[in-house]
């Protein structure tokens, strides 16, 4: 069906000017009726589109115009103030850098809670094709079950392409695995790399979102990077952490059977190894000893011919164990 809300018609005036067309002139209650609103909701829309040029009364009827003439005006208009404030925005960023002259132009920083907020819910808002992110892990002062970052569910439900390298502490804690599992579930690709050093969001190839870490709670900041040298070697960095980073699974899986050990728990012996837990907390989670655990690993590697704990995570992924 027609939809003119995007040039910013009400729904209301938007069904009248269909409803002329369709039907031809019509008095306004004849109108009224055939919609089955109000004489004063259609006094209303009749006079959003008489302002448009959109209708024009004929005696006692109203009658539609065709649309080219009329919104190629507001077509015209628009454009004009459209290039107004595309000017604004120049003549403000240079009063900007009148008085920030130490600060790159492709640099934004914020350091409020609400204009940080506003850069998370736009770095999810604005995707189109694809998010690349790096995150240090949920913490103790936000996590919760099943807990996402705002606009990111919708995000991954309307087809944005997610791929996110997860540091360790995503493992060690049940309410950061569960909210990890929701979006995974929700077609996000996650992988895990034992040394995550900052939280950063890339929207396509537009912008990044840089988040370092600090001690002080009160006096962290969020950076925008627009596109520039630094964006594209801020892309680089993300794709060296994900080429080294191992997947996570999307489901409880396992290509091979390695003994008395469960699948399912060689799979999740795996996935904490390559987070970097340690034998102690692997044990933990798995109900075992340490001396199983750490029997389990050598057997494992031996398999693999794996040297060094990480390299028996990447060789266990490549063989789609992980």
């Amino acid at each position: 069906m027609y939809s003119l809300n995007g040039i910013g018609i009400s729904t209301a005036a938007e069904d009248a000017y269909l409803a002329l067309v369709e039907g031809g002139p019509m008095a306004p209650t004849e109108l009224a009726s055939t919609l089955r609103v109000t004489s004063h909701a259609i006094s209303t829309a009749v006079g959003e589109l008489t302002d448009l040029g959109l209708v024009e009364p004929d005696g006692a009827q109203l009658v539609a115009r065709p649309p080219r003439s009329a919104l190629d005006a507001v077509a015209e208009s628009r454009t004009k103030e459209l290039a107004a404030l595309r000017d604004g925005i120049e003549e403000l960023s240079r009063f900007w850098r009148d008085h920030h002259a130490e600060g790159a132009t492709y640099i934004e920083i914020a350091r409020t809670q609400a204009a940080r907020s506003a850069l998370v819910r736009r770095l999810y808002d604005e995707a189109t094709e694809q998010l690349r992110c790096l995150t240090i892990g949920y913490t103790g002062r936000s996590a919760e079950p099943n807990m996402m970052a705002p606009g990111c569910w919708e995000a991954l439900t309307r087809g944005v392409k997610a791929s996110v390298v997860y540091g360790a502490h995503v493992l060690r804690d049940k309410p950061a695995r569960e909210a990890v599992q929701t979006s995974v579930d929700l077609g996000e690709r996650a992988r895990v790399f034992p040394d995550v050093p900052l939280n950063m969001g890339i929207c396509d190839d537009r912008f990044a979102l840089v988040c370092p870490p600090t001690s002080d709670w009160g006096r962290r900041h969020h950076i925008l990077v627009q596109r520039s040298d630094l964006l594209e070697a801020l892309i680089g960095v993300f794709e060296s952490f994900w080429q080294f980073a191992v997947p996570l699974p999307a489901a409880v899986e396992t290509a091979d059977d390695f003994g008395r050990a469960s699948t399912d728990e060689t799979r999740q012996l795996l996935t904490y190894l390559s987070g970097g837990l340690t034998d102690e907390s692997i044990a933990r989670e798995l109900g075992v000893s340490e001396r199983t655990v750490a029997r389990r690993i050598t057997r494992l590697q031996q398999m693999l011919g794996a040297r060094t704990r990480f390299q028996l995570g990447v060789q266990a992924s490549r063989r789609g164990w992980l």
